[in-house]
């Protein structure tokens, strides 16, 4: 059975990289051995169709690799994808500094709650970075769980600017769905959390 995939990291001097699967799932490691000797080489990005096996250590890996041609993709893709209205997610950042400047407004939010999103969306950012540069050399890569948590804590704005600027984590179904929820539960935390009947209960158990 064939898999399509985007070729999400590549070493050209090493000869290697990973495809991550557009239904999502664990990225697959692909060798330049198992594309056609008289294809072009593999750019960042790039469409492919691909069989999965598995090696000794019992790892998976990517072979008869062929490009899927731009007019394929055009042909199947989706009204509502991931490309189509991943860069809309940005507007995600202005409309909660719009809330959390209401929030705040009404309900006198303390000042390092803004400080704590700001810095912990530049920690979240610097993983991402991290994560996508491990990822074309072959390192140490950041466990999906940390982008999460930290997204969780209130990193989720820099973890929006790192997907579509750095172009990484941003086709992965299961992961978007992880990250989108733990965005939920942080913004409605946060209201919960500052709301004055909190504060009133918090007054009384005191």
């Amino acid at each position: 059975m064939r898999v399509e995939g985007l070729v999400k990291s590549w070493n050209d001097e090493r000869g290697f990289g990973f495809i991550e699967p557009i239904q999502g799932g664990q990225e697959i490691f692909v060798h330049v051995k198992a594309f056609h000797p008289r294809m072009r080489r593999p750019q960042i990005g790039q469409h492919v169709s691909f069989e999965v096996e598995r090696v000794q250590d019992g790892r998976k890996r990517a072979k008869n690799v062929e490009f899927v041609r731009s007019s394929q993709v055009a042909a199947r893709r989706r009204p509502n994808s991931a490309a189509d209205w991943g860069t809309a997610t940005l507007f995600t950042i202005p409309a909660f500094a719009i809330l959390y400047g209401l929030v705040a407004f009404l309900w006198r939010v303390p000042h390092g709650v803004g400080g704590a999103y700001v810095v912990l969306s530049i920690a979240c950012f610097a993983l991402y970075a991290a994560d996508k540069a491990a990822a074309n050399s072959g390192g140490w890569r950041t466990p999906e769980n940390t982008l999460l948590f930290i997204g969780l804590l209130g990193g989720w704005p820099g973890g929006i600017v790192a997907q579509q600027f750095l172009r990484h984590k941003s086709v992965k179904a299961s992961f978007r769905n992880a990250f989108w929820g733990s965005v939920a539960v942080n913004v409605c935390a946060f209201v919960v959390l500052s709301s004055p009947m909190v504060n009133a209960w918090s007054r009384l158990a005191i």
